[in-house]
């Protein structure tokens, strides 16, 4: 990886049908059961609106979501405390019956070196394997 690269998307395949991952994934209080990047811990709403506040390894921050829908879009907006606000494309996709594909999209932040950038696309990439195996996982 270079300093050109500006995005990257990091897949992960699952054998779960596409709207049960989307189900999953879409539901911000699951997100401290995968998403370590994002969440360590409980996520609240914040009032009325589609607002949630998470504690992340950096500290606090403040999450949208892309409203539900049908077409498997996970889009999501993070500003952490003291940063502008930050756009995550992600998506999930069916690619076959009972199987799916996670895509998400890590953009380049103005900060980031090369070796920031990379440490994110890894965890990133661990996060989406810790969701593949929460979908995979046998029905309790």
């Amino acid at each position: 990886m270079n300093s050109n690269e500006l995005s990257r998307v990091i897949t992960q395949r699952v054998a779960c049908d596409w709207r049960a991952a989307y189900a999953l994934a879409a539901d911000p209080a699951r997100l401290p059961e995968w998403a370590s990047g994002l969440a360590d811990g409980a996520l609240a709403r914040e009032g009325e609106g589609e607002r949630w506040v998470a504690t992340t390894p950096g500290g606090r921050a403040v999450l949208r979501f892309a409203p539900a829908n049908e077409f498997g879009v996970l889009d999501h907006w993070v500003a952490p405390e003291g940063v502008p606000e930050v756009y995550v494309p992600f998506r999930v996709v069916g690619v076959a019956p009972g199987a799916c594909e996670l895509q998400f999209t890590l953009l380049r932040q103005p900060h980031m070196d090369d070796e920031a950038f990379a440490h994110d696309a890894e965890w990133i990439a661990r996060d989406l394997r810790a969701l593949r195996a929460l979908l995979e996982a046998p029905a309790r």
